[in-house]
């Protein structure tokens, strides 16, 4: 399996969203991360949740650290939870190999997101955080270890992830005007997540 079939993520996510919700529940194993990404941010910065979900954990506290949230999810039953969630926060519905929001935030955030793309898709995401990136702007994603695919399971339903490598990241990044603030494999103080912290030149 070299991508996910259609939008068969996305679907998986619209029928199980609250079963997704419910697994992931309140507890905030990033908030090491958490903090490093606010590091990078300005005071009252903006920043674009990518794959934003229920709002729970991350955008809320986000919020509560004085953060701008938008939030952009490709299941409307994931927004649907946000917006019960943090109310009056702005949120988009959308792909996001498609994203195009026409601006650029302080901090963009593809958290347990950007990994549900196939390994070509995920390259093709990089001109677009490029491109809704501020100069300064931190970016902060989870991904695997090495090129390729693997299927998890929601609720017992198969759900795709790919990845690249750690040098295909590097190159992304690189390309694009990105430099590595931080990156551990398998943080095992994070659920063993493989996180990459950059920040935008200029």
């Amino acid at each position: 399996m070299t991508g996910p079939d259609d939008d068969t993520v996305i679907a998986v996510y619209q029928r199980y969203g609250s079963v997704w919700a419910k697994l992931r529940d309140e507890h905030l194993v990033e908030r090491s991360w958490l903090d490093r990404f606010c590091d990078v941010l300005p005071v009252g910065g903006t920043v674009l949740d990518i794959g934003c979900g229920s709002g729970i954990p991350i955008a809320r506290e986000l919020i509560r650290r004085g953060v701008n949230v938008t939030g952009f999810d490709g299941s409307s039953t994931m927004l649907a939870l946000f917006e019960r969630n943090v109310p009056a926060t702005p949120v988009h519905l959308g792909d996001m190999r498609e994203l195009s929001l026409g601006r650029r935030f302080d901090g963009l955030l593809a958290w347990d997101s950007l990994f549900h793309l196939s390994p070509s898709d995920q390259r093709a995401m990089f001109p677009r955080f490029a491109a809704h990136a501020a100069p300064g702007a931190a970016l902060m994603f989870t991904s695997g270890n090495s090129e390729g695919a693997a299927i998890g399971h929601l609720d017992g339903v198969p759900l795709y992830h790919g990845s690249l490598d750690p040098d295909g990241y590097l190159e992304s990044l690189d390309a694009n005007g990105f430099d590595v603030v931080d990156h551990v494999s398998k943080d095992p103080s994070c659920g063993s997540r493989t996180v990459w912290l950059a920040r935008r030149r200029g």
